[in-house]
């Protein structure tokens, strides 16, 4: 499914076939998140964690509903690479750190939903982005951290689906406070907003729309960049960096 600011989910297909198309494009990363799985009080399905194990040739992490260590060291033994916590890292956040003991640091990642109120200040939101909290950003990026988090995805809600560019500004504040990696998320529309991402600070970009579909019409077609394109994008930026 895939969602306008977490909302009005739709259809895009089976995720066996996706993770399918995705092989033959070589994607990078995957991420799987069942976005009802903590409103309705359930968790990610193993199976179906482990049949996308079976057919994934790159990594990937799953979320949704996680709630133990047990839970989470199933699904890393069903094919995931990491788990990814959002709700249950507001909720408990000791989870976070005994998760980290038993999987180590870099299987666990905190994701951060970020929606902003009428007055424009910005919190963190859990439960799809349903559940106000008076937690600011920078104070749970550091939570997490401090829990054992060994990454952070940072998703800006008003941005989800979008395709207009990420929260700059956002990435800018929580890559400079924390010393984990940080991923952005939520406005992906064209290969120049993920260099805007990386610039802003972002040790990695995540889309989900610009991957989905295609022209102005927003039709459904799996893609991903070539390494061609990718490599025209960014190879200024990493060259220079490199000279610093």
């Amino acid at each position: 499914m895939k969602t306008k600011k977490y909302a009005n989910p739709q259809y895009i297909g089976d995720p066996i076939n996706a993770v399918k198309i995705f092989n033959d494009l070589e994607s990078d990363e995957l991420v799987f998140l069942d976005i009802d799985a903590a409103n309705e009080g359930r968790t990610i399905s193993i199976d179906l964690v482990r049949q996308i194990g079976d057919e994934a040739y790159m990594p990937f992490g799953v979320g949704g509903g996680i709630k133990d260590v047990k839970t989470a060291a199933d699904l890393i033994a069903a094919g995931a690479e990491k788990v990814i916590l959002n709700t249950a890292f507001v909720e408990n956040p000791n989870l976070v750190t005994d998760v980290a003991l038993r999987l180590g640091n870099q299987s666990v990642v905190v994701a951060i939903d970020v929606n902003k109120t009428l007055f424009g200040s910005h919190y963190v939101f859990t439960k799809n982005g349903q559940k106000k909290t008076n937690i600011q950003p920078i104070e749970a990026a550091q939570k997490a951290i401090e829990l054992g988090a060994g990454e952070l995805i940072l998703n800006f809600v008003p941005n989800d689906g979008m395709m207009t560019g990420y929260n700059l500004e956002l990435i800018k504040t929580i890559s400079s406070a924390v010393s984990i990696p940080v991923v952005a998320s939520c406005g992906a529309g064209t290969l120049e907003h993920m260099k805007d991402a990386v610039l802003a600070g972002a040790h990695a970009i995540a889309a989900g729309s610009m991957f989905v579909y295609h022209g102005a019409r927003r039709g459904i077609l799996i893609n991903y960049p070539s390494r061609v394109e990718l490599i025209n994008t960014f190879s200024n930026l990493y060259e220079n960096n490199s000279h610093e």
